[in-house]
């Protein structure tokens, strides 16, 4: 029998992809094995292969989830003004990249581990988020609200800082979350000249 006995289809999927998150995140896809992952869940190796055909396929999982979930949590108001969508765009993506910090993680550092197939689609969700803040940049250009030199750019740079607070931000440090927003916003403002 392959499952441990007790285990539930409905709670052994999820934790195979919570454990497996996990261990890719903090030890490497190329050093975990799905041997590893099936320890960590409780169950034998081959267990896993009921709920996923590979190591693979369980990335490309992992990281299409991950960018779903980012763009269905993204609310946007087009009618709204440009700076106040890009202050909620910053506080967005900073709690929500905090909220998600391993599957963050693993958005960018495990992009090489997938097939050129599964890269080219993770690569599109990408962009669609991209092309969300290349929007609002576009927006505020349009109403003289923003003043920026390559908004292809500035869009990459601003999605870059804000992702980049997953590297250093600890709960319970120095800043709070709030704090955070706010300098970042003050930095976002700058970025795109609206000082």
């Amino acid at each position: 029998m392959a499952r441990t006995q007790g285990s539930r289809a409905e709670i052994t999927g999820p934790l195979i992809r919570s454990e497996a998150r996990k261990l890719f995140a903090h030890k490497g896809f190329a050093a975990v094995s799905m041997r590893q992952i099936a320890a960590a869940v409780g169950v034998q190796a081959g267990a896993l292969y009921a709920y996923t055909p590979d190591k693979q396929a369980l990335l490309y999982d992992l990281l299409e989830s991950h960018m779903q979930d980012l763009l269905d949590a993204w609310q946007d108001d087009p009618h709204a003004d440009p700076l106040d969508r890009l202050e909620r765009f910053v506080r967005f993506h900073i709690g929500f990249s905090l909220d998600h910090s391993d599957a963050v993680f693993l958005s960018y550092m495990e992009l090489r581990n997938l097939t050129p197939q599964n890269y080219r689609k993770i690569a599109g969700l990408r962009r669609r988020y991209e092309d969300l803040l290349d929007g609002i940049l576009r927006d505020g250009m349009s109403a003289g609200r923003m003043n920026i030199d390559d908004r292809k750019l500035a869009t990459m740079a601003l999605i870059a800082m804000l992702t980049g607070v997953t590297n250093w931000y600890r709960e319970g440090g120095r800043l709070d979350r709030q704090r955070i927003g706010d300098v970042y916003w003050g930095l976002a403002r700058g970025a795109v000249g609206a000082d």
